[in-house]
């Protein structure tokens, strides 16, 4: 039962189709043996007859063709942004390890700025930054910059 009724609305739209047109085609011979259109040419019917299928199909096309609206749910974990009185996380920081220049310079990065920038804020030399970033990957645990400031925003060190 259930397999017809799958079979019936895949094919609804053939099978209406096709009833339609042997409708139409018992209609015209209907007329044709009541003698109203025995004395047009053939060929007037025949046309009328292609142009109302070519329609008929064409809308068919247009209604079989149309895009299948389909809702797909993501689940996303967002994180709740901390307001600046949500405090430090102090013993994570303190499992991390990080020397004072190395939590500052962390802060500047998660503020945005460059190494550039950090230098001039905290009067260091480029090079130091540098320095100081690549030992805070390493006890960070992490490859770069973002990965950085995510898990310190994560591990609530950073505001």
């Amino acid at each position: 039962m259930n397999t017809l009724k799958n079979i019936y609305l895949r094919n609804r739209y053939i099978l209406w189709y096709g009833t339609l047109m042997a409708l139409l085609l018992l209609l015209l011979k209907w007329l044709q043996w009541k003698f109203l259109i025995t004395d047009q040419a053939e060929e007037v019917y025949t046309g009328f007859i292609a142009l109302f299928f070519t329609v008929l199909g064409i809308w068919l096309a247009f209604r079989l063709r149309s895009p299948e609206v389909r809702t797909v749910i993501v689940e996303k974990e967002i994180p709740v942004p901390l307001t600046a009185d949500a405090g430090i996380n102090e013993t994570e920081l303190q499992k991390l390890n990080l020397s004072s220049r190395e939590y500052e310079v962390l802060q500047c990065m998660s503020r945005g700025l460059s190494n550039a920038e950090i230098a001039a804020e905290l009067f260091l030399s480029v090079s130091t930054i540098k320095t100081h970033a690549s030992n805070l990957f390493v006890k960070m645990d992490v490859k770069s910059r973002t990965q950085a400031i995510e898990k310190s925003k994560r591990l609530r060190i950073t505001p």
